[in-house]
């Protein structure tokens, strides 16, 4: 008799991680849907004061215009997040060399997340990796399902690649990764559900941790990622800073479904 979702799950024994995300423009929160028609949900170190104090695991903080705009993400709130929580933090937006990762790392964050920079410049992985250690590295990518494919995409989802996202991902992981974020842009913001059917098949091959991201809408979405798919970890956004998930729930919830959590 095959094994149950949850028996696979709990052989596994390692606790998941629920992270919330902070998409930052111009100093300040924002949330949209499908990467577009975004509205302000706080003030960044605000948020993460308060998320360390609900027991969030982790926090992600993604500065998603830097890219685009060509702009280097705010060592000031770096700074201010590093002094006012004591959980992990990534941050990402505007990393393009060491340097740049070098400032984020020693203004307090402790990993730093790579996208588009990294698709444009492969050996970036391989130089961050070598420079610091995978554990400090991660990679995120922006997904969208065309013509039957999932395709990488650039710049806050602006610009599509010709990459396939299951391709883009081994090689990452094969260049020093230590990490993969991934987010859905058609699950995204909608609230509708975590992409399980594209999670479950990345993560089989996958020997990394990777993130789930783009659709939480409820504490049941959490439940079905986490036994589809065996994911390392939960990243949502919106449900989070409007109040409508509160994470030590979540946290119940998940207990109660036999998935430990830390």
């Amino acid at each position: 008799m095959e094994p149950s979702l949850t028996d696979q799950f709990l052989n596994t024994g390692v606790a998941k991680r629920i992270i919330p995300c902070l998409d930052v423009k111009d100093g300040r929160t924002v949330k949209g849907v499908n990467f577009v028609d975004l509205r302000d949900a706080g003030d960044p170190v605000e948020l993460a004061w308060q998320y360390s104090k609900q027991d969030a695991d982790e926090l992600v903080f993604l500065d998603i215009t830097a890219t685009h705009e060509k702009r280097k993400t705010t060592i000031d709130m770096v700074k201010a997040v590093a002094r006012n929580v004591n959980i992990p933090f990534t941050i990402g937006g505007g990393i393009h060399e060491i340097g740049d990762a070098d400032i984020l790392l020693n203004s307090g964050a402790d990993k730093i997340s790579i996208n588009s920079a990294a698709v444009r410049n492969p050996g970036l992985i391989d130089e961050l990796a070598d420079a610091f250690g995978i554990q400090f590295v991660v990679v995120a990518i922006d997904t969208k399902y065309v013509d039957g494919k999932n395709y990488v995409h650039l710049n806050g989802g602006r610009i599509k690649t010709d990459i396939l996202t299951e391709e883009w991902i081994k090689e990452a992981e094969s260049r020093g990764a230590g990490e993969i974020l991934l987010t859905s842009m058609d699950h995204d913001g909608t609230k509708n559900g975590f992409d399980c059917k594209l999670l479950r098949t990345v993560n089989q091959s996958l020997s990394i941790p990777i993130i789930a991201s783009g659709g939480a809408g409820n504490q049941q979405h959490f439940v079905d990622v986490f036994l589809e798919t065996q994911v390392d970890a939960a990243l949502a956004a919106s449900v989070f800073h409007y109040g409508e998930i509160r994470i030590p729930d979540l946290k119940g919830t998940l207990r109660a479904h036999g998935i430990e959590v830390r």
